[in-house]
């Protein structure tokens, strides 16, 4: 009787094991490429910037599709929106309000409008780079669509 029951607390916490070890979309093998980049003096004609030099494991995912979870950061206190950025960091310190650098948000180009989300979200599309223009994001997902909230 007692093996019974050890052989089913073993099977019962193994299973709760199991379940608690499925991939939900935390953590992001994307957002680590995205922070391996750095920065070298550029010069356009309104004067001198921070150019971002993209690593080649950054290039390799451009214009692919890619997953990002994150926080949802709107634009002109937008309540419904189809752009809006990306954060991986909470609002308290992403790039805008904390401590995080640029490389840690994306604008993202929805394919639709979408309401203002407080939860951590898993947002997909094509990943467009931009180490050249120092008025855009460093990087942008573009025909994105919001796949849902996360738990955590």
């Amino acid at each position: 009787m007692g093996k019974i029951v050890l052989l089913l607390l073993f099977s019962l916490s193994s299973a709760a094991y199991a379940q608690k070890s499925i991939y939900q979309g935390f953590p992001s093998l994307v957002w680590p490429k995205l922070y391996d980049i750095t920065y070298a003096k550029g010069r356009d004609e309104l004067g001198d910037f921070e150019k971002p030099v993209l690593s080649e494991a950054v290039k390799a995912l451009r214009n692919k599709v890619v997953i990002l979870p994150g926080y949802m950061v709107p634009l002109e206190n937008q309540k419904t929106g189809s752009t809006f950025m990306l954060s991986s960091l909470p609002l308290n310190a992403c790039f805008f309000c904390g401590v995080g650098g640029p490389e840690t948000v994306v604008e993202v180009n929805l394919k639709s409008k979408t309401p203002y989300i407080e939860k951590p979200i898993e947002v997909r599309g094509i990943l467009r780079l931009n180490d050249d223009n120092p008025d855009e994001m460093i990087y942008v997902l573009d025909e994105a669509e919001v796949l849902g909230t996360l738990d955590y």
